[in-house]
């Protein structure tokens, strides 16, 4: 799908958010914001920018087939945002942040805690003069606790939230999911809050300041399995890709790959059976029912896994789909991105950069679909300071003379 580059109103047209985050949590909250239609602001330090723009490679590829400063991790999670390089160290270019601020719906930052208190850009430092601003703070711990000093990694979150030890294999190693969904949920959650602040805001006038952290959000997404243990008083365990309350819901080997059977009720594992040649398993009582199949997954999954293993996964999809029995193929990335599902929701799309070989790059795209109101690709991810000039000029006012000085000065 090529990009949208209409000027038409997404849900959150008219809202400015400025944007001082960095790496994937701060920066996929801002990018969903920005996909909904608000005018993102990313301030990026001059020089250097986002940490993430040299997290390659891979990197994009210029016209001479060289790499560019655009790491393919920046590229995930920067569209539809305006970059402003400054200084935020230097008087002037705090001063520049606090301007913006004036004139934005939303301000999102993830420094430490207290990180921002020093250049006068903290909630308190602004809450009295900008009263309907909604200032969103993300860290590794949130602003109390014992640990809300410390640094926050996606990787360290998912070790002490607890996701690791039920990921992975029964006698293998603790395994991280293989995305950061520390930091993605963190984002997510940072924008339910954000969308829900504004909504508030427009009740009352009144902004507020909002406080996420990593290690909460890992914490609140164990859902069930956190649920498990709160009702069970049992510590959940490692079990693969076993499911901890349904069976069989797991992956299965065939003769040439791998598929997932998720039966999720007694019937759909009749069918199962049907399939298998063993319409008797459906009706030993330690099989006929969930719970009795989930206290003998132990016997049952080797008798299934031994027919599955005989069979062309072809043969088992066909089969199973047939019968009415949830079932799919373990796709590598390539395969998943090359699903016909993929192209007709349409969640690859394609964006005009100006320093791609092709004058083109393609992302991955927002999975929200509105009626009214789509989502719109209005600008690929920014180089560097890219719309320092622009914003600057547009939102404060500032003329040449003024952007000369303030570059002499290095504060842009």
């Amino acid at each position: 799908m090529a990009a949208d580059t209409s000027s038409a109103a997404g849900p959150l047209a008219g809202i400015r958010v400025l944007d001082l985050t960095r790496v994937l949590a701060g920066p996929s909250c801002t990018q969903l914001l920005g996909d909904l239609g608000a005018d993102v602001i990313k301030v990026e330090k001059p020089g250097e920018g986002d940490d993430t723009r040299r997290w390659g490679p891979p990197n994009l590829k210029d016209a001479s087939g060289a790499d560019t400063a655009e790491s393919a991790y920046y590229l995930s999670t920067n569209r539809n945002k305006r970059s402003v390089a400054i200084d935020v160290a230097r008087p002037q270019g705090a001063a520049l942040v606090r301007r913006l601020a004036a004139h934005s719906d939303v301000l999102v930052e993830n420094f430490k805690v207290g990180g921002l208190a020093k250049y006068g850009l903290a909630y308190p430092d602004l809450r009295d003069d900008l009263p309907r601003l909604v200032y969103c703070s993300i860290t590794g711990f949130g602003q109390t606790g014992p640990n809300a000093h410390r640094p926050g990694y996606d990787f360290l979150a998912q070790g002490m939230g607890g996701i690791m030890s039920i990921t992975g294999e029964p006698d293998g190693e603790p395994v991280k999911v293989g995305v950061a969904i520390a930091d993605i949920m963190c984002g997510m959650y940072a924008t339910t809050a954000i969308l829900a602040a504004l909504r508030h805001r427009d009740a009352t006038g009144m902004g507020q300041h909002i406080d996420i952290g990593l290690a909460d959000t890992q914490v609140a997404w164990l859902y069930n399995e956190g649920m498990n243990y709160l009702l069970g008083g049992k510590v959940p365990t490692r079990r693969g890709n076993a499911h901890a309350n349904i069976v069989p819901y797991q992956v299965f080997e065939t003769a040439d790959g791998h598929v997932i059977v998720a039966v999720g009720n007694d019937s759909q594992f009749r069918r199962l059976c049907d399939y298998l040649g063993r319409p008797e398993l459906a009706a030993d009582p330690r099989f006929a029912t969930n719970p009795a199949r989930t206290a003998n997954r132990g016997e049952l999954v080797p008798l299934i896994a031994a027919i599955l293993k005989t069979r062309q996964r072809a043969d088992i999809l066909a089969g199973l789909e047939s019968r009415g029995v949830p079932v799919g193929p373990v796709n590598d990335i390539a395969q998943a991105l090359a699903e016909p599902q993929v192209a007709a929701r349409d969640m690859l799309v394609r964006m005009a950069h100006p320093l791609a070989a092709s004058g083109e790059v393609t992302l991955i795209g927002n999975p929200l679909k509105f009626s009214e109101s789509p989502i719109t690709y209005r600008r690929p991810p920014p180089t560097l300071g890219e719309h320092t000039d622009e914003v600057l000029a547009e939102i404060l006012g500032l003329d040449e003379a003024d952007r000369r000085k303030l570059r002499d000065d290095g504060a842009i």
